[in-house]
């Protein structure tokens, strides 16, 4: 992957474990849906703005179910809402999933340091075309509440997606 000098220790696993899903299930690209799969199971401060309880695991079964049953209708397209300014330079990603990795490591250049899962997190749950905000809602999480607390930890007002939610 390029610029993963950009990308912490943690999400450059994350990236690696949505690569694995994305070859195992025999998907054509990594899309928002496999990092956010990888996120919940390598992240473990991304998982935590999600809360415990039953949405939690309801989501972790429905990311399951995706890869064996209705994700197959996904494996035909390519994941583009247009609301996410396309990187076509990175090889193996949706385009949607390559604009929100770009989209972190750019959020985490004004901080001064390499992008981590909230980054992440926060352009994948702004665009409700994403793949990954599909199975959000049918877990019953409404994007936009995930995107809301995000704010309210790290300060999101003013970045990526505020048009899309």
């Amino acid at each position: 992957m390029d610029n993963d000098a950009r990308l912490s220790d943690e999400l450059a696993s994350v990236v690696g474990g949505a690569r694995r899903r994305a070859v195992r299930d025999g998907d054509r690209q990594i899309d928002t849906a496999h990092l956010l799969h990888s996120l919940l199971e390598s992240d473990p401060e991304a998982r935590s703005v999600f809360g415990e309880g039953p949405q939690i695991a309801r989501l972790l079964g429905y990311l399951v179910q995706r890869s064996i049953g209705y994700g197959l209708r996904w494996q035909s397209g390519v994941e583009d809402s247009g609301a996410v300014p396309v990187v076509t330079e990175t090889a193996g990603y949706s385009p949607l999933a390559a604009g929100c990795m770009e989209y972190a490591r750019e959020r985490a250049a004004g901080r001064g340091g390499p992008a981590r899962g909230t980054d992440l997190l926060a352009a994948i749950v702004a665009d409700p075309q994403a793949r990954a905000v599909e199975v959000l809602e049918r877990a019953g999480i409404d994007p936009r509440e995930v995107f809301a607390r995000l704010d309210d930890r790290y300060g999101l007002t003013g970045e990526c997606g505020e048009a899309a939610l």
